[in-house]
């Protein structure tokens, strides 16, 4: 059912939909105890063209930039977060809880994927990207609430959740840039696997070079807390368009070194890092909602529950399977007991924020296991952000030792 209105009333009416329906609905999700970002799918799906088909074809057709910008966003938002510190003072699980989940849970999908969805290992490789993320939206502001209320503090429990969440994302998407690379090309080589270590070395070097370059714009240019901000994105614009430029010459991973960035920027300029934070959070809460609705709606609903939707849900749950066990590998012989153990193993379930920035590009680039990926990256959020985040608020109190006991 299609919506026929002139342009311009098209495009206003797609805005106030999106977002005053999407502030309302996350609202009410809220008070029910249910992550908002799964009303902003729905809501995708039901102004979509797979339902009332009301959103204007100029917002979809700019949806791609919308969520590279969202994905700005997000990291810059996890190198301003981001503790070094934290990590060497937790050590080995801090560090395994970085990667060693999302690797596990990569090699489960990569080994069940093609059997089940009738797709090559490149393209298993690429779906399992997407989804080996876990999600900070989700994640974060549980482990803020339980380290002020007391709970998991004697052995850092969300201090451990906190850091590997966040740099378990910064892998996981530039891994999926990677396969993305090698499905696009049908190809593979052994240069494209030197590819990957030469694009991280070549974005921190990025990332340190802009976060030492902002921090003498701070010292010696005394701007607005608006400005610093939309200086931060121009920069972060600049090293995106910088990494196309240099792709045929030279490999660097921009995305890394935006968050390498923010990471410079909070260790010699933590007071305007901590204001850059905050303005990056209330930018967030307006992209938040556009995102996740753009998800909903390049979202083929009929094949979502299809017979294939039924076999990705299938295959979801046998990746959460391995990613358990990759946690737990992650925490062996630390002095966490078995209820802490089995926390750390609900708070790496949600899947979110990252499935949302990057379900969707591989179908707008025209990859023929794009619709698998999108609705792998559609159904996980649904499953999964409700699941991890009802658990985690309904077990913390059981199995985390509070500080007064």
């Amino acid at each position: 059912m299609t919506l026929l209105l002139d342009g311009d009333i098209r495009m206003f009416l797609s805005l106030f939909l999106v977002f005053g329906l999407g502030i309302i609905g996350g609202y009410i999700f809220e008070k029910i105890k249910l992550p908002k970002l799964v009303f902003y799918i729905i809501l995708g799906i039901l102004l979509g063209p797979s339902i009332f088909d009301v959103i204007d074809d100029t917002l979809i057709n700019i949806s791609s930039y919308l969520r590279q910008i969202a994905l700005i966003i997000i990291l810059t938002r996890s190198g301003l977060s981001l503790d070094v510190s934290t990590l060497k003072k937790i050590g080995r699980p801090a560090f395994l809880m970085c990667f060693l989940p999302a690797c596990i849970e990569i090699i489960g999908i990569t080994i069940f994927a093609p059997l089940f969805l009738e797709i090559d290992y490149f393209e298993a490789l690429l779906v399992g990207s997407v989804l080996a993320a876990v999600s900070p939206a989700i994640v974060v502001p549980r482990m803020i609430k339980l380290m002020d209320e007391g709970y998991g503090n004697e052995h850092k429990v969300p201090d451990l959740i906190l850091a590997g969440a966040s740099c378990d994302d910064i892998f996981v998407i530039v891994l999926f840039y990677s396969f993305k690379h090698m499905v696009s090309t049908s190809s593979f080589n052994a240069w494209m696997i030197a590819e990957i270590p030469l694009s991280i070395i070549g974005g921190i070097f990025l990332g340190i070079i802009s976060g030492f370059f902002l921090v003498l714009v701070f010292k010696y240019l005394k701007m607005n807390d608006i400005i610093n901000v939309l200086f931060v994105l121009s920069l972060s614009f600049g090293m995106i368009a910088l990494e196309s430029f240099l792709k045929p010459y030279f490999l660097v991973s921009s995305l890394l070194a935006i968050i390498i960035m923010a990471m410079v920027l909070k260790k010699y300029k933590e007071e305007d890092a901590i204001k850059i934070k905050q303005s990056y959070n209330s930018l967030w809460s307006g992209f938040e909602i556009l995102l996740f609705v753009l998800v909903g709606i390049a979202t083929d609903i009929n094949y979502a529950i299809s017979k294939e939707g039924a076999i990705i849900f299938g295959l979801i749950v046998i990746a959460l399977i391995f990613r358990s066990i990759g946690v737990l590998i992650s925490i062996l012989a630390t002095n966490y007991n078995f209820k802490e153990k089995l926390f750390i193993v609900i708070s790496y379930l949600p899947k979110a924020t990252v499935q949302a920035s990057i379900g969707a590009i591989a179908l707008s680039e025209g990859l023929t296991c794009g619709t698998i990926v999108l609705t792998a990256a559609v159904i996980s959020i649904l499953f999964t952000a409700p699941l991890g985040a009802i658990l985690m608020d309904n077990s913390y109190k059981k199995l985390l030792i509070h500080k007064e006991e």
